[in-house]
């Protein structure tokens, strides 16, 4: 039996905590979701971890069992609300925590915190991990992989559909009417605008957009901030907190800028890069579906909305999946395909040599 329940477990580039949903295969729905947050020590050490420092081996290993242990909690915290036993899950998927993303060439690889032996041990469920790491043995770029996903849950016959992916970093998925599917990294989402509140104001995140909607664009540093290359590079592409990151940004401040000026520049930076990548690579799409966190902050979608006239910006919410269950679930989803033995990726989204099996299996 390879239809049926499954389980996918997300902690994302934001770093804000864990996402688990119970995901019904055979109706591409989600029956139940649970979310946790990182400790702050946690989340710290994590967040320490995308940068070298000393004895990383060793700190990146208790980190791995920590960030399983959530996962864990997760799971249970999800089979008790939902009422399933645990025999009745296929498997579940699990990403674990990205600390390094430098695909490419051939030496390139990518690095998820996760022992999933450890999750094994503690869920008495199958666990499929590492799920990016082949893709990037065959010389993709191990991301996105959400595409073929949102192939399978919002894709229309006939019609050129974008689905934008706003976690720490932004994605699209192109979703052609002719049943080709694109897709790629457009540049940062949350990550420099959460790292810039952190630091001047002590918040996780800017709730709805406001820090940022009190400041003003400084248009000189938005002209510096978008020359950075990654922006002009074409597909296949993927990014992380290895470029984007409060020091890229630093690097490129000037004296006298007030922190919400700056805050209200990133939200302009993630809005205008997003907007400028999806009218370069589909300038049809008259449907942009929006999931992520970022799709809850008003004033990013209010931006985004007026950068597209004539493109309709929608919830994933409005196609029957929350905003913070799509990347949990696509995992799921992912899970699936490896029982089944049905390739994960899609060469033409990640410039991999061929479609190929995604993951690494712990058997309960």
């Amino acid at each position: 039996m390879t239809a049926g329940l499954y389980i996918g477990l997300m902690s994302g580039t934001s770093l804000d905590g864990i996402d688990g949903v119970l995901f019904d295969a055979d109706r591409l729905a989600v029956a139940g979701h649970v979310y946790r947050p990182f400790a702050p020590a946690l989340r710290e050490e994590l967040l320490a971890l995308n940068a070298p420092g000393a004895n990383e081996l060793h700190r990146a290993a208790l980190a791995a069992n920590a960030v399983s242990r959530g996962y864990a909690d997760v799971v249970a915290q999800l089979l008790e609300a939902t009422g399933v036993a645990r025999d009745r899950i296929r498997a579940l998927g699990a990403h674990g925590q990205t600390v390094r993303h430098q695909p490419g060439g051939f030496d390139g690889y990518t690095t998820q915190l996760l022992n999933g032996a450890l999750l094994a041990e503690q869920t008495g469920i199958d666990v499929v991990c590492d799920l990016r790491s082949r893709d990037v043995a065959a010389g993709g770029q191990g991301a996105p992989l959400v595409p073929a996903f949102h192939r399978a849950l919002f894709g229309r016959g006939g019609e050129d559909v974008a689905v934008l992916n706003l976690g720490g970093i932004a994605n699209l998925s192109l979703l052609h009417g002719d049943g080709r599917t694109g897709g790629f990294d457009c540049g940062p989402a949350n990550c420099l605008m959460d790292g810039w509140i952190a630091r001047h104001r002590g918040q996780a995140f800017d709730a709805d957009g406001a820090w940022a909607a009190s400041g003003r664009v400084l248009p000189e540093l938005l002209a510096i901030l978008l020359a950075e290359p990654f922006f002009a590079l074409p597909p296949p592409k993927s990014t992380g907190r290895d470029l984007f990151h409060l020091a890229w940004l630093e690097a490129r401040l000037t004296a006298g800028q007030a922190p919400e000026d700056v805050q209200a520049t990133l939200l302009e930076l993630t809005a205008r890069s997003t907007a400028d990548a999806l009218k370069a690579a589909m300038p049809q799409a008259r449907v942009l579906i929006a999931c992520g966190g970022g799709a809850l902050n008003g004033a990013l979608m209010r931006r985004l909305a007026a950068l597209l006239p004539g493109v309709a910006l929608q919830s994933s919410a409005e196609h029957g999946l929350p905003v913070d269950q799509v990347e949990a679930a696509a995992f799921a989803w992912l899970a699936q395909r490896f029982v089944q033995r049905l390739p994960g990726n899609l060469p033409a989204v990640t410039g991999a040599a061929g479609p190929r099996l995604l993951g690494a299996l712990y058997p309960a």
